[in-house]
């Protein structure tokens, strides 16, 4: 008996959210618990290391634009704990926002629709709607750079918190909603299927 054995690189559904969000849930709930910015960090830090780990091991692969933000929450968090200073773990979100708009922009300058390799399987779209949700994208991550900026130098330490936490998500979940529109107007159609009747 020759049973094809399941695939076991195919990620299950509870991943992606777990290492997406639980990484700032530990953060948020570690800021909390003992209203310690730094307290905080290390458990950002840790949290982001266990996601990537958590990737490997289920899909054997680590998407990059997570592996970027790791990178730099690992930079940051750790110039924050060496230096007792957490003007950069402040700083951290202006930095992965400002990277992202700089590489999506900076794609379009080179003719590359840099999201398209990111969501295309999710959503197929003309070129010409990748090229234009790019753009929005890319703008988009340069105001929230500037936005965080704005909040952590003016606000207070728990504002920036709350901000970071649930500011960043919620706009950027009304901003997805706003270019839902622009999707549907680009989408692809769905291939006819075959009935097999002639």
């Amino acid at each position: 008996m020759n049973e094809q054995a399941p695939k076991t690189d195919k990620a299950p559904k509870w991943l992606k959210p777990a290492t997406e969000y639980g990484p700032l849930a530990v953060f948020f709930i570690g800021y909390y618990v003992q209203k310690d910015l730094m307290v905080a960090t290390v458990g950002l830090m840790v949290a982001t290391a266990v996601s990537l780990v958590l990737s490997l091991i289920m899909i054997r692969k680590v998407p990059l634009m997570p592996l970027i933000t790791a990178v730099i929450v690992g930079v940051f968090g750790g110039l924050t704990l060496l230096l007792n200073d957490d003007t950069f773990i402040k700083l951290k979100p202006t930095i992965v926002q400002a990277l992202f708009s700089v590489i999506l922009l900076g794609g379009l300058v080179f003719g590359k629709a840099l999201l398209k390799p990111v969501m295309g399987s999710a959503w197929p779209m003309s070129e010409t709607g990748w090229r234009r949700l790019t753009l929005h994208f890319g703008l988009f991550f340069a105001a929230m750079a500037v936005l965080n900026e704005f909040v952590w130098r003016t606000q207070s330490e728990e504002f920036w918190v709350n901000f970071k936490v649930f500011g960043l998500m919620g706009l950027t979940f009304l901003f997805v909603l706003t270019q839902l529109p622009l999707m549907n107007r680009h989408a692809l159609p769905e291939p006819a299927e075959d009935t097999g009747e002639s």
